[in-house]
C-alpha cells in the first residue's frame, strides 16, 4: 500500500507540473504542435491500391501457387459483360449483330489480350479432309432464319459455351474481356480499363436500349475495392459533423468543442503525413483510419474536458485550477488507455493480411499523436480560449441520483450486490462465449460489398442467370514435354472432367480434353461417335497443331496449354458457395487426382476466390498468437500502473469479455465471420 501511495503521489506531482508548464507556455506549446502538424502534414502524399492482391502477403502459399499457375499460362484479369436482351432471346439477327459489334469494340479495351463471346467462338467443322475453324456467327445481320437456328443449336449444345458464355434458354450471354495489366501502377491501370469499359457500355446502351448490361470480373472487383475506399474516407466528414454535435451536447461549451475539433484534425493530419513518409499505399481496410483516429482522439479530449467543466460547475474552481486538476486526474488513465489501444492495434501485424498491418500501424501512430495533442494542444487551447460557464450550487446525494450523478448510485448498487452480479455476469459471459464458438468463417469476397453497390448487384445477377463467379483452377501435368497429346493423359483428364460435372457445386468445366474431343469429331466428318479422345498420340498431336494454326490472333490456346505442352489448365466454375465449402471442394478435387491419376497429374486447386476463402483461417491463426501477446502486455501495463498483480490479472476479464459477448450476440444474429472481423479482438 505504501508503494502504491508513493507512486500515486509522484504521478500526481508529475501530471500537475505537466499541466502547469503547458498552461504557462501555452502559446509556445500551441505553436510547437502546430509546426509539428504542419511538418508532418506537408508530407501527406497518399496513394491508393485497390488490387485484390494486396490482401495477400508475399509468403502466402495460396498466392505463390496461383502466381506459379499464371506464370505457366497467361497472367490474366478479366471484365465480363453480361447482356440481357429485352425479348429474352439472344439468337436473333439484330441481337447477334449487336453482340458482334460490342465484341469487336471490346478489343479496343486498354491492355486487352483476348475477347470471348458467342459470336466469335471458334467453331470447328469438317469439309472433306480439311478442318475449318470460323467464328460461330459473323455478319449476323445478313443471316437467314435457318442459319440463326443452326447457330443457336450449336451454341446451346457446346460445352465450352453453355453456362459460361450463354445460358441454357438463350436469354442471356456474355462478352468476356481478358486483360493483361502491366502491374506497374494498378491505381492507374485499373481505372484506365474501367473508364474504357464504362464508356463502351454507355455507348452500346445508347445505341441498343433494348439490352441490359451487367459487369463483373476481377478488374471490376479491384475497381469496387478502390471506390469503396474513397467512399469510406468520405465518411470522415460526416463523422466529424457528428463529433462536433455530440461534443457540443456533452460539454455545452462552444470553445471546448472547437478545442476538441482541433485536436482531432491535428491527429488526422499528422497521421496522413506519417502515411506519406512511410510510403504506405491505402487499401479498403486501411482507408478507414481517419474515422478510427477521430473516434479515439475525441474520447481522450472528452475525458479531460468533462472533468474540467465539472470542477468549474460543481466545485466552483476557476478555469486554470480546474484544468490542472483535470490533467492530474486524467493524464494516467488517458495514457494507459492510449498505450493499451496502441498495443491492441499493433497486434494486427501478427495476421496474414497486409492491409490490416497497415491499418494497425497507422492507427497506432494516430493514437499516439492523439494522446500527445490531448495533453498539450488541448489544455493550451483551453487556457487561451475564453470560457463562460455558470457555476452551480452543490446538489445533495439524493438529488444527484435522480439528476446528474446516477453513476454513483449504480456504483453503490454494484458494491452492495457483488456475489449475485458476479454469478449473473459470469453466466451471461459463459453462455455468449459458447455461442461465439459457433460462428463459422465465410470469406466470400462478393459479400464484402453491400447490395447497393453496382458490382455486388451485377455479380449477383450474373450468378443467378448465367454462370458462377467463383472458380478453382488446377494445372494438370503430364510428366513430359508434349505429354498432353498422350491418349492416357487425355483420358484421365476426361475422367476428371466427368467427375467434376458430377459435383453439385459445379456450373462449368473448361478443360483441354473437351477441345481434343471436339477436334477429333471434326476430323472425322463431325460424326458424334468420334466425340472422344484420339486413339494415338501422333493423331492427337497432328490434330492439335492443325487446330492451333487455324485459330485467329488473340484466340489461341495459351490460356489452357503451357509452352512445352506438358501441362494443361482446368478451370472449374462454381456456384456461389461459402468458404468452408469452397475449401472442401478444392480438397476433394486434389484427392480425386491423387487416387485416380499418376503422380505427374497430381495438382492443387488455386484461384483468387480460394485464396480469399482460406484467408480468414490464416488470419485467425496469426491473430490468436498476437492476441495472447497483447493480453499479456496489456495486463503487465495495468499491473505496473496499478502496482497490483491481482488487479492486473483481473483486468484480463474486462478486456476479453466484451469481445466474447459481442461475437456471441453476432452468432445469434448472423453466425458468420470474415477476415475483417477477426481483427476485432485485437482492436478491442
Amino acid at each position: 500500500m505504501k508503494a502504491i501511495k508513493t507512486f500515486k503521489n509522484r504521478t500526481n506531482k508529475f501530471t500537475s507540473n505537466w499541466a502547469k508548464v503547458v498552461i504557462k507556455y501555452k502559446w509556445a506549446v500551441l505553436l510547437g504542435t502546430f509546426a509539428l502538424v504542419l511538418g508532418l502534414g506537408s508530407q501527406g502524399k497518399m496513394s491508393f491500391d485497390g488490387d485484390y492482391h494486396v490482401f495477400f502477403s508475399e509468403s502466402n502459399p495460396e498466392l505463390e501457387a496461383f502466381d506459379a499457375l499464371q506464370d505457366k499460362y497467361t497472367k490474366d484479369d478479366n471484365v465480363i459483360l453480361v447482356l440481357s436482351p429485352e425479348n429474352k432471346n439472344v439468337f436473333t439477327r439484330e441481337n447477334l449483330a449487336a453482340i458482334e459489334e460490342l465484341t469487336a469494340e471490346a478489343w479496343n479495351t486498354p491492355y486487352s489480350s483476348r475477347v470471348d463471346a458467342i459470336t466469335n467462338f471458334q467453331n470447328t467443322r469438317a469439309l472433306d479432309d480439311d478442318l475449318y475453324v470460323d467464328d460461330l456467327s459473323y455478319n449476323s445481320i445478313t443471316k437467314s432464319d435457318s442459319e440463326i437456328e443452326e447457330i443457336k443449336e450449336i451454341a446451346i449444345k457446346e460445352p465450352m459455351l453453355i453456362n459460361r458464355i450463354v445460358n441454357a434458354d438463350g436469354s442471356v450471354t456474355a462478352v468476356n474481356i481478358t486483360v493483361r495489366l502491366p502491374g506497374e501502377d494498378s491505381a492507374k491501370e485499373v481505372p484506365e480499363v474501367m473508364d474504357s469499359v464504362r464508356g463502351m457500355v454507355s455507348n452500346f446502351l445508347e445505341k441498343y436500349p433494348n439490352f441490359e448490361v451487367h459487369t463483373s470480373g476481377m478488374v471490376p472487383l479491384n475497381t469496387a475495392f478502390f471506390e469503396a475506399s474513397i467512399r469510406d474516407m468520405a465518411l470522415t466528414g460526416v463523422m466529424m459533423l457528428i463529433v462536433i454535435l455530440m461534443t457540443l451536447l456533452l460539454t455545452r461549451s462552444f470553445q471546448s468543442t472547437v478545442a476538441t475539433l482541433i485536436v482531432v484534425l491535428f491527429s488526422i493530419i499528422s497521421t496522413v503525413g506519417f502515411v506519406g513518409i512511410v510510403g504506405i499505399k491505402l487499401t479498403p481496410p486501411s482507408s478507414v483510419f481517419p474515422t478510427m483516429i477521430l473516434t479515439l482522439a475525441v474520447a481522450d479530449s472528452i475525458h479531460i474536458l468533462i472533468t474540467m467543466l465539472q470542477k468549474i460547475r460543481k466545485e466552483g474552481l476557476d478555469k486554470k485550477s480546474a484544468l490542472i486538476e483535470s490533467i492530474r486526474l486524467n493524464y494516467m488513465p488517458v495514457l494507459i488507455t492510449s498505450l493499451t489501444t496502441v498495443i491492441g492495434f499493433l497486434t494486427m501485424n501478427f495476421g496474414d493480411v497486409p492491409p490490416f498491418w497497415d491499418l494497425g500501424n497507422i492507427t497506432a501512430f494516430g493514437m499516439t499523436m492523439a494522446f500527445l495533442f490531448s495533453t498539450t494542444t488541448l489544455p493550451a487551447l483551453v487556457a487561451i480560449l475564453p470560457l463562460k460557464i455558470k457555476k452551480k450550487e452543490k446538489q445533495s446525494d439524493s438529488d444527484q441520483w435522480y439528476n446528474k450523478d446516477w453513476y454513483s448510485g449504480l456504483a453503490r448498487f454494484v458494491i452492495k450486490q457483488p456475489v449475485p452480479l458476479t454469478v449473473l455476469s459470469l453466466a451471461i459471459i459463459g453462455f455468449l462465449t459458447f455461442l461465439a464458438s459457433k460462428n463459422r468463417f465465410n470469406d466470400e469476397f462478393i459479400n464484402y460489398f453491400d447490395e447497393s453497390v453496382a458490382f455486388r448487384a451485377d455479380t449477383d445477377y450474373i450468378s443467378e442467370n448465367l454462370t458462377g463467379v467463383y472458380n478453382v483452377e488446377y494445372s494438370i501435368g503430364s510428366g513430359e514435354s508434349g505429354g498432353i497429346n498422350n491418349p492416357d493423359y487425355l483420358n484421365k483428364l476426361n475422367d476428371f472432367e466427368n467427375w467434376l460435372y458430377e459435383q453439385p457445386e459445379v456450373v462449368h468445366v473448361n478443360t483441354f480434353s473437351e477441345v481434343a474431343r471436339r477436334i477429333n469429331r471434326s476430323m472425322h466428318g463431325d460424326h458424334e461417335v468420334f466425340y472422344k479422345i484420339p486413339d494415338t498420340r501422333d493423331e492427337a498431336a497432328q490434330y492439335l497443331l492443325l487446330y492451333e494454326l487455324s485459330l485467329p490472333f488473340g484466340l489461341d490456346l495459351n490460356n489452357q496449354i503451357n509452352v512445352d505442352k506438358s501441362e494443361t489448365r482446368v478451370t472449374v466454375t462454381l456456384k456461389n458457395i461459402d468458404s468452408p465449402s469452397m475449401i472442401a471442394f478444392s480438397k476433394r478435387g486434389e484427392n480425386w487426382l491423387k487416387e485416380n491419376t499418376p503422380e505427374a497429374m497430381h495438382a492443387i486447386g488455386v484461384s483468387p476466390m480460394l485464396m480469399f476463402s482460406k484467408l480468414g483461417f490464416r488470419q485467425a491463426e496469426g491473430m490468436f498468437n498476437g492476441n495472447i501477446i497483447a493480453l499479456i502486455l496489456i495486463s503487465l501495463v495495468l499491473m505496473l500502473a496499478l502496482r497490483n498483480f491481482k488487479l492486473g490479472l483481473l483486468s484480463i476479464i474486462p478486456n476479453v469479455a466484451p469481445v466474447l459477448v459481442g461475437f456471441g450476440i453476432w452468432a445469434l444474429y448472423k453466425g458468420q465471420i470474415n477476415t475483417g472481423m477477426v481483427i476485432v479482438f485485437g482492436m478491442t
